[in-house]
């Protein structure tokens, strides 16, 4: 399988400084294993930027191809984010989300995820959410006491229930076999937040990977850019 990707990261509109870390930060294709991340630091939290850059680079500092796990990268960045905390106190209480992609040479993605960064499939059938926000909102939904409906409006939609550098983490795993054509997004909230599924469907399907991602930045900022905006997009084919 052949991988071509690119990201791109913008503060938006309100938020005074970038918080999100995306990975790799540019573009490229690869025929070999391929790791592709979002981390979006705790907004209003102590030092959000430094916890989605360190988690983030931690996370992503052995080879795709070594015999490291996706679920064991996110770890090794918590565990590096819990260390730095430790050296320096005062940046106790920052944490950020991590969504860490490895696709691998044969066409199976290994989905790493913490947080409500997500991650996406778009094919012909669709866009399909990959992973489940770890939110107060989404844990009311999933338990019947919520209206999906209501979630969006919701003042505590962001409350997250799980993140990277709080103490232990439990990582969610998923594993996607891609077909030639599949299309995985990866994103930031501030992407999420700005705009519906609908419209994030209509943007994705451009053709080519790195007009697409600023095209759903743009969007974003249009519509109001209230949060930072971290978007990867990784396109799949056949060799």
């Amino acid at each position: 399988m052949r991988y071509v990707w690119a990201t791109g990261s913008h503060q938006g509109r309100v938020r005074g400084r970038n918080e999100d870390a995306v990975y790799p930060e540019e573009s490229g294709a690869s025929d070999g294993a391929i790791l592709v991340g979002v981390a979006d630091g705790m907004g209003g939290a102590i030092a959000g930027n430094v916890a989605s850059a360190t988690a983030l680079e931690a996370a992503t500092a052995e080879a795709p191809d070594a015999t490291v796990s996706v679920v064991e990268r996110i770890v090794a960045g918590n565990d590096e984010l819990l260390g730095e905390i430790e050296r320096n106190p005062d940046l106790r209480g920052m944490g950020t989300t991590l969504t860490l992609g490895l696709f691998r040479p044969d066409g199976t993605l290994e989905l790493g995820h913490v947080g409500d960064s997500r991650a996406y499939l778009l094919n012909s059938d669709g866009l399909e959410l990959l992973t489940t926000d770890h939110t107060v909102v989404a844990e009311l939904v999933a338990m019947g006491h919520l209206d999906p409906g209501d979630a969006e409006r919701h003042p505590q939609r962001h409350l997250l229930t799980r993140a990277i550098g709080l103490g232990p983490v439990l990582v969610d795993e998923e594993r996607v076999s891609l077909s030639d054509g599949d299309r995985v997004l990866f994103c930031s909230d501030g992407l999420t937040s700005m705009l519906s599924d609908e419209q994030i469907t209509e943007i994705a399907t451009g053709d080519d990977v790195e007009p697409t991602v600023w095209a759903l930045v743009e969007a974003a900022n249009t519509a109001g850019g209230v949060d930072n905006i971290s978007v990867a997009i990784v396109d799949a084919h056949d060799t």
